[in-house]
């Protein structure tokens, strides 16, 4: 796997994977686009959540919707590294059981996300869930 990141201009950074999909940075803390550190927040739900749609899937749960909302707490030192990521998923379905749920959520976070297991020697990272029936 490859990417590639140029600076376009004043602080803002153009990223491209080797598949050819591009993503825009702001180093002026997120003024024009996500900044280096908010991106990071985002590919770790999005690598989270993928797992836990598919999981859910595989288990014959009936979702509709999986959002997660991530708050991040940086140290106030610089570097200012992530100290403590929470994920919150919000599930939503017909009669998708908790336990369903609260193993999908537990097999991202410890065997299958990338992201998350990068991160999870430096980075406490928590997660928790809600379920609204549909």
């Amino acid at each position: 796997m490859k990417a590639q990141v140029k600076w376009i201009g004043e602080e803002l950074f153009l990223g491209t994977s080797e598949s050819g999909h591009t993503l825009l940075l702001d180093a002026n803390d997120g003024n024009l686009a996500p900044s280096p550190l908010e991106s990071v927040l985002i590919s770790l739900g999005g690598c989270s959540s993928v797992d836990v749609v598919s999981i859910l899937r595989k288990a014959r749960q009936d979702i509709q919707g999986c959002t997660v909302r991530i708050s991040g707490k940086r140290v106030d030192t610089v570097p200012k590294l992530f100290s403590d990521i929470h994920l919150h998923f919000v599930i939503t379905g017909c009669d998708v059981k908790e336990k369903h749920v609260q193993r999908a959520v537990a097999l991202s976070a410890d065997k299958y996300c990338s992201v998350a297991l990068m991160l999870s020697g430096n980075v406490k990272i928590t997660h928790d869930f809600s379920i609204t029936d549909k």
